[in-house]
Protein backbone atom coordinates (compact mmCIF):
# COMPACT_ATOMS: atom_id res chain seq x y z
CA UNK A 1 0.00 0.00 0.00
CA UNK A 2 2.69 2.03 0.91
CA UNK A 3 4.14 1.23 -2.94
CA UNK A 4 0.53 2.39 -3.70
CA UNK A 5 0.94 5.82 -2.45
CA UNK A 6 4.20 6.34 -3.77
CA UNK A 7 3.40 6.05 -7.07
CA UNK A 8 0.23 7.88 -6.46
CA UNK A 9 2.47 10.67 -5.87
CA UNK A 10 4.99 10.10 -8.74
CA UNK A 11 2.35 10.51 -11.07
CA UNK A 12 0.54 13.71 -10.21
CA UNK A 13 3.92 15.09 -10.23
CA UNK A 14 4.32 13.52 -13.74
CA UNK A 15 0.46 14.18 -14.51
CA UNK A 16 0.62 18.11 -13.33
CA UNK A 17 3.33 18.72 -16.38
CA UNK A 18 0.89 18.01 -18.91
CA UNK A 19 -2.08 20.85 -17.79
CA UNK A 20 -2.39 23.57 -19.77
CA UNK A 21 -6.54 24.61 -18.88
CA UNK A 22 -9.16 25.11 -15.73
CA UNK A 23 -11.26 22.03 -17.23
CA UNK A 24 -7.64 20.00 -17.28
CA UNK A 25 -6.73 20.70 -13.98
CA UNK A 26 -10.70 19.73 -12.56
CA UNK A 27 -10.65 16.68 -14.38
CA UNK A 28 -7.33 15.86 -13.11
CA UNK A 29 -8.40 16.49 -9.13
CA UNK A 30 -11.46 14.17 -10.20
CA UNK A 31 -8.71 11.00 -10.79
CA UNK A 32 -7.15 11.81 -8.05
CA UNK A 33 -9.01 13.27 -5.04
CA UNK A 34 -12.81 11.94 -6.56
CA UNK A 35 -14.72 9.60 -4.80
CA UNK A 36 -13.48 6.84 -7.44
CA UNK A 37 -10.48 8.57 -7.27
CA UNK A 38 -6.52 6.78 -7.05
CA UNK A 39 -6.38 8.14 -3.31
CA UNK A 40 -9.59 7.29 -2.52
CA UNK A 41 -9.21 3.59 -3.68
CA UNK A 42 -6.13 3.17 -1.80
CA UNK A 43 -7.68 4.32 1.26
CA UNK A 44 -10.90 1.78 1.33
CA UNK A 45 -8.19 -1.11 1.68
CA UNK A 46 -6.57 0.06 4.77
CA UNK A 47 -9.12 -2.12 6.83
CA UNK A 48 -7.23 -4.81 6.04
CA UNK A 49 -3.78 -3.70 7.57
CA UNK A 50 -2.87 -4.47 11.03
CA UNK A 51 -3.31 -1.98 13.60
CA UNK A 52 0.86 -1.79 13.64
CA UNK A 53 0.83 -0.62 9.50
CA UNK A 54 -2.75 1.62 9.72
CA UNK A 55 -1.17 4.77 11.53
CA UNK A 56 2.00 4.48 9.09
CA UNK A 57 -0.07 4.33 5.75
CA UNK A 58 -2.24 6.81 7.41
CA UNK A 59 -0.17 9.50 7.96
CA UNK A 60 1.66 8.66 4.49
CA UNK A 61 -1.81 9.24 3.14
CA UNK A 62 -2.59 12.49 4.48
CA UNK A 63 0.70 13.74 3.70
CA UNK A 64 -0.24 12.42 -0.29
CA UNK A 65 -3.71 13.84 -0.16
CA UNK A 66 -1.87 17.36 1.36
CA UNK A 67 0.73 17.33 -1.44
CA UNK A 68 -2.40 17.06 -4.07
CA UNK A 69 -4.48 19.61 -2.46
CA UNK A 70 -1.31 21.79 -1.70
CA UNK A 71 -0.30 21.29 -6.11
CA UNK A 72 -3.62 21.56 -7.17
CA UNK A 73 -4.03 25.16 -5.43
CA UNK A 74 -0.57 26.07 -7.19
CA UNK A 75 -1.53 24.99 -10.63
CA UNK A 76 -4.79 26.78 -10.45
CA UNK A 77 -2.87 30.31 -9.25
CA UNK A 78 -0.96 29.70 -12.52
CA UNK A 79 -3.39 28.90 -14.98
CA UNK A 80 -5.13 31.58 -13.43
CA UNK A 81 -2.11 34.50 -14.04
CA UNK A 82 -1.71 33.15 -17.23
CA UNK A 83 -4.91 33.72 -18.22
CA UNK A 84 -4.87 37.16 -17.15
CA UNK A 85 -1.91 37.65 -19.20
CA UNK A 86 -3.21 36.31 -22.09
CA UNK A 87 -6.16 39.03 -21.81
CA UNK A 88 -4.07 42.04 -21.53
CA UNK A 89 -2.26 40.80 -24.41
CA UNK A 90 -5.34 40.05 -26.58
CA UNK A 91 -7.42 43.20 -24.90
CA UNK A 92 -5.08 45.52 -24.88
CA UNK A 93 -6.39 49.24 -25.69
CA UNK A 94 -3.55 51.32 -27.84
CA UNK A 95 -5.00 55.28 -26.76
CA UNK A 96 -2.49 56.34 -29.22
CA UNK A 97 -5.04 55.32 -32.23
CA UNK A 98 -7.41 57.73 -33.00
CA UNK A 99 -11.15 56.63 -32.02
CA UNK A 100 -13.72 55.88 -34.56
CA UNK A 101 -16.15 58.87 -35.05
CA UNK A 102 -19.64 57.83 -34.80
CA UNK A 103 -21.94 59.03 -37.84
CA UNK A 104 -24.82 61.88 -35.72
CA UNK A 105 -27.57 62.32 -37.79
CA UNK A 106 -29.21 65.50 -38.31
CA UNK A 107 -32.91 66.98 -38.94
CA UNK A 108 -34.47 66.75 -42.02
CA UNK A 109 -35.14 70.05 -43.68
CA UNK A 110 -38.90 69.86 -43.34
CA UNK A 111 -38.31 69.55 -39.69
CA UNK A 112 -35.57 71.92 -39.59
CA UNK A 113 -38.26 74.49 -40.94
CA UNK A 114 -41.36 73.19 -39.44
CA UNK A 115 -39.76 73.97 -36.05
CA UNK A 116 -38.64 77.72 -37.47
CA UNK A 117 -42.11 77.92 -38.12
CA UNK A 118 -43.71 76.90 -34.79
CA UNK A 119 -41.32 78.72 -32.95
CA UNK A 120 -42.31 82.00 -34.78
CA UNK A 121 -46.11 81.60 -34.21
CA UNK A 122 -45.57 80.79 -30.57
CA UNK A 123 -43.98 83.35 -30.05
CA UNK A 124 -47.43 85.47 -31.54
CA UNK A 125 -49.04 83.66 -28.72
CA UNK A 126 -50.33 80.46 -30.68
CA UNK A 127 -50.90 76.95 -29.56
CA UNK A 128 -49.62 73.94 -31.03
CA UNK A 129 -53.27 71.35 -31.70
CA UNK A 130 -53.49 68.04 -33.09
CA UNK A 131 -55.82 65.45 -34.64
CA UNK A 132 -56.42 62.19 -36.30
CA UNK A 133 -55.13 61.67 -40.03
CA UNK A 134 -57.59 59.46 -40.71
CA UNK A 135 -61.03 61.37 -40.26
CA UNK A 136 -64.44 61.63 -41.21
CA UNK A 137 -66.41 62.76 -44.08
CA UNK A 138 -67.79 65.86 -41.87
CA UNK A 139 -65.01 67.19 -40.27
CA UNK A 140 -63.07 66.92 -43.27
CA UNK A 141 -65.79 68.37 -45.80
CA UNK A 142 -69.05 69.58 -43.98
CA UNK A 143 -68.15 71.31 -41.26
CA UNK A 144 -65.50 73.36 -43.58
CA UNK A 145 -68.53 74.22 -45.64
CA UNK A 146 -68.38 72.14 -48.55
CA UNK A 147 -71.39 70.37 -49.25
CA UNK A 148 -72.21 67.47 -51.14
CA UNK A 149 -71.44 67.21 -54.73
CA UNK A 150 -68.47 69.82 -53.99
CA UNK A 151 -65.32 69.06 -56.02
CA UNK A 152 -62.91 68.19 -53.19
CA UNK A 153 -65.41 65.64 -52.46
CA UNK A 154 -64.51 63.43 -55.84
CA UNK A 155 -62.97 60.46 -55.52
CA UNK A 156 -60.18 61.54 -57.46
CA UNK A 157 -59.08 64.19 -55.01
CA UNK A 158 -59.63 62.19 -52.17
CA UNK A 159 -58.95 58.52 -50.41
CA UNK A 160 -61.92 57.44 -49.02
CA UNK A 161 -61.28 54.84 -46.73
CA UNK A 162 -65.15 53.72 -46.34
CA UNK A 163 -67.89 55.88 -47.46
CA UNK A 164 -68.18 58.50 -44.56
CA UNK A 165 -64.34 58.12 -43.60
CA UNK A 166 -61.37 59.40 -45.35
CA UNK A 167 -57.91 60.34 -45.00
CA UNK A 168 -57.66 63.84 -44.45
CA UNK A 169 -57.30 66.32 -47.41
CA UNK A 170 -56.13 68.74 -45.05
CA UNK A 171 -55.24 69.91 -41.72
CA UNK A 172 -58.28 72.54 -41.58
CA UNK A 173 -60.28 69.80 -40.72
CA UNK A 174 -58.51 70.07 -36.87
CA UNK A 175 -59.72 73.60 -37.03
CA UNK A 176 -63.26 72.71 -36.91
CA UNK A 177 -62.85 69.85 -34.00
CA UNK A 178 -60.83 72.84 -31.96
CA UNK A 179 -63.86 75.30 -32.39
CA UNK A 180 -66.09 72.60 -31.33
CA UNK A 181 -64.77 71.89 -28.07
CA UNK A 182 -62.97 75.10 -27.01
CA UNK A 183 -64.55 78.83 -26.94
CA UNK A 184 -63.10 81.69 -27.84
CA UNK A 185 -60.38 83.21 -28.08
CA UNK A 186 -58.50 80.60 -29.57
CA UNK A 187 -54.91 81.45 -31.28
CA UNK A 188 -53.60 77.60 -33.01
CA UNK A 189 -51.64 76.02 -35.76
CA UNK A 190 -52.05 72.71 -36.63
CA UNK A 191 -49.17 71.26 -38.57
CA UNK A 192 -49.79 67.37 -39.87
CA UNK A 193 -49.61 64.82 -42.63
CA UNK A 194 -52.26 65.05 -45.50
CA UNK A 195 -53.08 63.07 -48.15
CA UNK A 196 -54.41 63.79 -51.72
CA UNK A 197 -54.84 61.81 -54.95
CA UNK A 198 -52.27 63.68 -56.60
CA UNK A 199 -49.62 62.28 -59.42
CA UNK A 200 -45.98 62.42 -57.74
CA UNK A 201 -43.78 65.19 -60.27
CA UNK A 202 -41.83 67.50 -58.60
CA UNK A 203 -44.27 70.21 -57.32
CA UNK A 204 -47.21 67.11 -56.08
CA UNK A 205 -46.96 64.32 -53.72
CA UNK A 206 -49.72 62.33 -52.23
CA UNK A 207 -48.54 62.88 -48.95
CA UNK A 208 -47.29 66.30 -47.72
CA UNK A 209 -47.36 67.99 -45.10
CA UNK A 210 -49.64 71.62 -44.04
CA UNK A 211 -49.67 73.82 -41.13
CA UNK A 212 -53.22 75.33 -40.85
CA UNK A 213 -53.44 79.13 -38.56
CA UNK A 214 -56.80 79.68 -36.88
CA UNK A 215 -57.19 82.99 -34.61
CA UNK A 216 -61.12 83.41 -33.48
CA UNK A 217 -62.01 86.15 -30.87
CA UNK A 218 -64.02 89.29 -30.53
CA UNK A 219 -62.96 92.17 -33.36
CA UNK A 220 -60.82 90.15 -35.39
CA UNK A 221 -60.56 91.20 -38.71
CA UNK A 222 -58.24 91.02 -42.41
CA UNK A 223 -56.04 93.57 -41.20
CA UNK A 224 -54.97 91.08 -38.10
CA UNK A 225 -54.56 88.47 -40.52
CA UNK A 226 -52.08 90.31 -42.89
CA UNK A 227 -50.42 91.79 -40.21
CA UNK A 228 -49.96 88.30 -38.61
CA UNK A 229 -48.34 86.71 -41.89
CA UNK A 230 -46.20 89.73 -42.72
CA UNK A 231 -44.75 89.05 -39.54
CA UNK A 232 -44.33 85.23 -40.62
CA UNK A 233 -43.05 85.77 -43.89
CA UNK A 234 -40.39 88.16 -42.52
CA UNK A 235 -39.28 86.18 -39.57
CA UNK A 236 -38.53 83.53 -42.07
CA UNK A 237 -37.74 84.69 -44.82
CA UNK A 238 -35.61 87.88 -43.96
CA UNK A 239 -36.96 91.74 -43.21
CA UNK A 240 -36.51 92.26 -46.63
CA UNK A 241 -38.66 90.22 -48.79
CA UNK A 242 -42.13 91.63 -50.59
CA UNK A 243 -45.37 90.10 -50.20
CA UNK A 244 -48.87 90.58 -52.01
CA UNK A 245 -52.18 89.56 -51.26
CA UNK A 246 -53.96 88.62 -54.09
CA UNK A 247 -58.35 87.55 -53.82
CA UNK A 248 -59.32 83.88 -54.46
CA UNK A 249 -61.93 81.23 -53.15
CA UNK A 250 -62.11 79.01 -50.26
CA UNK A 251 -65.13 77.61 -49.14
CA UNK A 252 -64.37 77.40 -45.18
CA UNK A 253 -63.68 81.85 -45.99
CA UNK A 254 -64.78 84.70 -46.69
CA UNK A 255 -63.58 86.92 -48.03
CA UNK A 256 -60.45 84.87 -48.91
CA UNK A 257 -57.21 85.20 -50.04
CA UNK A 258 -53.93 84.08 -51.15
CA UNK A 259 -50.24 85.42 -50.28
CA UNK A 260 -47.66 85.78 -52.67
CA UNK A 261 -44.14 86.31 -51.89
CA UNK A 262 -41.05 87.79 -54.32
CA UNK A 263 -39.02 85.15 -55.40
CA UNK A 264 -36.15 84.29 -53.46
CA UNK A 265 -34.35 83.06 -56.67
CA UNK A 266 -34.50 86.48 -58.66
CA UNK A 267 -35.60 88.75 -55.54
CA UNK A 268 -38.84 89.84 -57.90
CA UNK A 269 -37.14 90.10 -61.07
CA UNK A 270 -38.60 87.18 -62.91
CA UNK A 271 -36.64 83.98 -63.63
CA UNK A 272 -37.57 80.37 -64.45
CA UNK A 273 -38.49 79.49 -60.77
CA UNK A 274 -41.45 81.96 -60.54
CA UNK A 275 -41.57 81.30 -64.55
CA UNK A 276 -41.10 85.11 -64.98
CA UNK A 277 -43.41 86.80 -62.74
CA UNK A 278 -41.32 87.72 -60.08
CA UNK A 279 -44.00 86.40 -57.46
CA UNK A 280 -44.76 82.90 -55.82
CA UNK A 281 -47.69 81.78 -54.23
CA UNK A 282 -46.87 80.78 -50.72
CA UNK A 283 -50.14 79.94 -48.91
CA UNK A 284 -53.80 80.09 -48.97
CA UNK A 285 -55.83 82.31 -45.89
CA UNK A 286 -59.23 84.38 -45.60
CA UNK A 287 -61.52 85.39 -42.99
CA UNK A 288 -63.49 82.39 -41.45
CA UNK A 289 -67.10 81.71 -42.99
CA UNK A 290 -69.57 82.80 -40.43
CA UNK A 291 -71.26 79.14 -41.52
CA UNK A 292 -68.25 76.90 -40.14
CA UNK A 293 -68.04 79.17 -37.55
CA UNK A 294 -72.29 78.66 -36.72
CA UNK A 295 -71.58 74.64 -37.23
CA UNK A 296 -68.62 74.77 -34.55
CA UNK A 297 -71.76 76.16 -31.87
CA UNK A 298 -69.64 79.51 -31.95
CA UNK A 299 -72.05 83.50 -32.56
CA UNK A 300 -70.76 84.56 -35.69
CA UNK A 301 -72.57 87.69 -34.75
CA UNK A 302 -70.31 87.72 -31.61
CA UNK A 303 -66.75 86.36 -32.91
CA UNK A 304 -64.87 86.23 -35.99
CA UNK A 305 -61.82 84.86 -37.24
CA UNK A 306 -58.92 84.07 -39.70
CA UNK A 307 -57.69 81.32 -41.00
CA UNK A 308 -55.06 80.49 -43.03
CA UNK A 309 -52.80 76.86 -44.99
CA UNK A 310 -49.18 76.90 -45.41
CA UNK A 311 -48.04 74.41 -47.53
CA UNK A 312 -44.83 73.21 -45.62
CA UNK A 313 -42.72 70.95 -48.53
CA UNK A 314 -43.21 74.30 -50.76
CA UNK A 315 -42.42 76.64 -48.44
CA UNK A 316 -38.97 74.37 -47.06
CA UNK A 317 -38.14 74.41 -51.12
CA UNK A 318 -38.33 78.56 -51.39
CA UNK A 319 -36.84 78.57 -48.31
CA UNK A 320 -33.60 76.28 -49.69
CA UNK A 321 -34.19 77.38 -53.26
CA UNK A 322 -35.07 73.23 -54.06
CA UNK A 323 -36.67 73.08 -57.34
CA UNK A 324 -38.55 69.52 -56.97
CA UNK A 325 -40.50 68.55 -53.88
CA UNK A 326 -39.41 64.27 -54.62
CA UNK A 327 -36.10 64.80 -52.91
CA UNK A 328 -37.19 65.61 -49.78
CA UNK A 329 -38.84 61.65 -49.38
CA UNK A 330 -36.20 59.94 -51.45
CA UNK A 331 -33.95 59.72 -48.65
CA UNK A 332 -30.77 60.80 -50.46
CA UNK A 333 -27.96 61.31 -48.52
CA UNK A 334 -26.19 63.49 -50.94
CA UNK A 335 -28.95 65.55 -50.65
CA UNK A 336 -29.94 65.60 -46.92
CA UNK A 337 -26.00 66.33 -45.76
CA UNK A 338 -26.49 69.64 -47.37
CA UNK A 339 -28.92 70.77 -44.56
Amino acid sequence: MKQQLNQIKADVVSALENISSKAELESFRVEFLGKKGRLTQVLRGMGGLSPEERPVVGQLANEVRSFIETEIERMGEKLEKELLEKRLVEERIDVTIPGTRKKLGKRHPITTVLDEIKDIFIGMGFQIAEGPEIEGEYYNFKALNMPEGHPARDVQDTFYITEDVVLRTQTSTVQARVMESQKPPIRIIAPGRVYRSDAVDATHSPLFHQIEGLVVDKGVTMADLKGTLEVFCKRLYGEDKKFRFRPHYFPFTEPSCELDISCPACNGKGCRVCKGEGWIELLGAGMVHPKVLEMSGIDSTIYSGFAFGIGLERTVMRRYEIDDLRLFFENNLKFLKQF
